[in-house]
């Protein structure tokens, strides 16, 4: 069951992923989407975006809302389940924490090297 689960989400995300890409334009931004959850009865869908560029994410996330319908009716046509899955979106901030983490771990280090 588990193994069918991993695969529902990686489907979802994939097919969605290119329906926004094809559907959605997001002026300054670079929109992707990390991670899908699917909920075990098929009913709900967590969908984790990620954005990079000068649109800030909480407009992202707006305007994914605003297309949810759109994006539902498409995933449907692409992906046969029981269920088409409601979306909810969030953003996930963890790619813009990394980069952050792997800033402060350089900074770190050319200041380490000044002391020598």
């Amino acid at each position: 069951m588990k193994h069918r689960k991993l695969r529902v989400n990686e489907l979802v995300k994939r097919e969605l992923s290119g329906i926004i890409a094809r559907e959605i334009n997001f002026e300054g931004a670079l929109v992707s989407i990390n991670a899908v959850d699917v909920a075990p009865d098929l009913k709900s869908a967590h969908v984790f975006v990620s954005t990079l560029g000068t649109e800030n994410g909480a407009s992202v996330i707006a305007k994914l809302e605003v297309h949810r319908p759109a994006l539902q009716a498409e995933l449907s046509r692409h992906v046969v389940l029981k269920y088409t899955p409601h979306l909810i979106f969030h953003l996930d901030e963890s790619i813009k924490r990394g980069a952050r983490v792997l800033e402060i771990l350089d900074d770190l280090g050319k200041r380490g090297g000044q002391d020598e």
